[in-house]
């Protein structure tokens, strides 16, 4: 059982690392109109590392008009599966919360000026 354990240790300490990896890529990510990363921008409502490094992220933008949803998501999707470890990632766009302000960390609040 001991020998057991240690593999579901060495596998959730993977995940965390993809993840992280994962959340220092999504901090490279800006939205073209906002010179705010996605991440703190509060876009990215999920990160999931699934079986084999697969990851889903769940995303929203700032507006369902925004003309960001052409290029952002394709743009993170690239840059995570250039992530070593990452087998594929898959982006799903959501409006459900819809995004606003108070989704903003106060990094990001703090650069717009509004702190």
């Amino acid at each position: 059982m001991m020998k057991e354990e240690r593999l579901e240790d060495k596998t959730a300490a993977e995940e965390v690392s993809v993840r992280d990896q994962v959340m220092d890529v999504l901090r490279t990510c800006y939205d073209p109109e906002i010179p705010v990363d996605v991440y703190e921008l509060g876009l990215i409502y999920d990160i999931q590392v699934k079986e084999n490094n697969h990851v889903h992220v769940l995303m929203t933008v700032t507006a369902p008009n925004c003309p960001a949803i052409e290029t952002l998501p394709a743009e993170i999707k690239d840059k995570i599966e250039r992530i070593h470890d990452v087998s594929e990632c898959d982006i799903e766009i959501t409006f459900d919360p819809p995004w606003d302000k108070d989704m903003m960390s106060d990094v990001a609040r703090l650069q717009l000026g509004f702190m």
